[in-house]
């Protein structure tokens, strides 16, 4: 029987559910690439490294929301950005948490990371991104940059200067599920303006006083351990009017780290008042490291 006679005694229906099968393999999840094919952001790129994904951790008294004004400039350049909650529980705690982040993250696996934080959360990711072989930069913005044995709270009072040690500025409140002792600590909402958001308009400094996360009080007595800066190339932005890390201690910390450092005339929340600032400095990370 020839071809040509078996095709007709094919019933059109039949003829076409064949061709919507084909073509339903041809899409289906999970397909096969054939050899040879990419894949991906490589694939779209002509062979160019894939994008670093930009993940963004935040500091005391404060939330994601801090970064809004950045992730909405990365993402305007394409870039996928993530800003996981810092627990603010400890030290240990919060490293660990963020290490995990990073580490078991189905949708982060593979892909290349710059990781920024602000104020302590650089502590918190000078220790997560140790034995992260994705993590390719690190960015600093008016953070602390421990060595390892430091102490958040040592290296706050290393410089005069910091209005955090002045009477007065905060308000501890039991921590119930804490160590024996430990308290919450949140700034008072009067002094939110003149310390910890100098800088910001009087409205927004008010929402960020209302809104604040606290810090368990032992994170600042805690030791840090071996640093990831000392094997990740670092950034690090200095708000030369900060009034919570004193800018001479800020410029301390970034030189012993050896980052490539931008002065900004800002206080402690240059991530908001000076977002283009740090938004460049982070491409900056971006296009060295990639």
């Amino acid at each position: 029987m020839s071809l040509s006679r078996t095709a007709r005694r094919i019933s059109m229906p039949a003829l076409l559910a064949v061709v919507l099968a084909a073509a339903l393999l041809a899409i289906a999840p999970g397909r096969a690439t054939p050899a040879g094919a990419t894949t991906g952001a490589a694939a779209s790129g002509g062979g160019h490294p894939a994008k670093p994904v930009i993940v963004l951790v935040h500091g005391a008294w404060a939330d994601a929301s801090s970064w809004s004004s950045v992730i909405s400039r990365l993402q305007r350049r394409g870039f996928t950005v993530y800003a996981p909650p810092n627990p603010l529980r400890g030290l240990p705690q919060d490293s660990a948490y963020v290490h995990q982040f990073l580490t078991q993250n189905a949708a982060l696996q593979g892909k290349p990371v710059v990781l920024v934080a602000h104020s302590y959360g650089g502590a918190v990711i000078t220790n997560a991104a140790v034995g992260d072989p994705e993590v390719k930069a690190l960015v600093y913005v008016d953070a602390f940059i421990p060595d390892e044995g430091d102490t958040v709270g040592g290296l706050l009072s290393a410089q005069p200067g910091s209005c955090l040690g002045a009477a007065g500025v905060f308000n501890p409140v039991p921590n119930p599920g804490g160590p024996p002792g430990d308290v919450d600590l949140y700034i008072n909402q009067d002094q939110v303006p003149g310390c910890f958001a100098t800088g910001v308009p009087a409205s927004q400094a008010a929402v960020i006083a209302a809104v604040q996360r606290p810090l368990a009080a032992s994170a600042a007595t805690e030791p840090s351990g071996p640093p990831a800066w000392k094997t990740i190339p670092s950034w690090a932005v200095i708000g030369t009017a900060d009034q919570v890390i004193p800018p001479a201690e800020l410029t301390f910390m970034a030189e012993r780290a050896g980052a490539h450092i931008t002065d900004v005339k800002s206080g402690h929340l240059s991530l908001i008042t000076k977002a283009p600032v740090v938004t460049r400095v982070i491409l900056q990370a971006v296009q060295a490291t990639g």
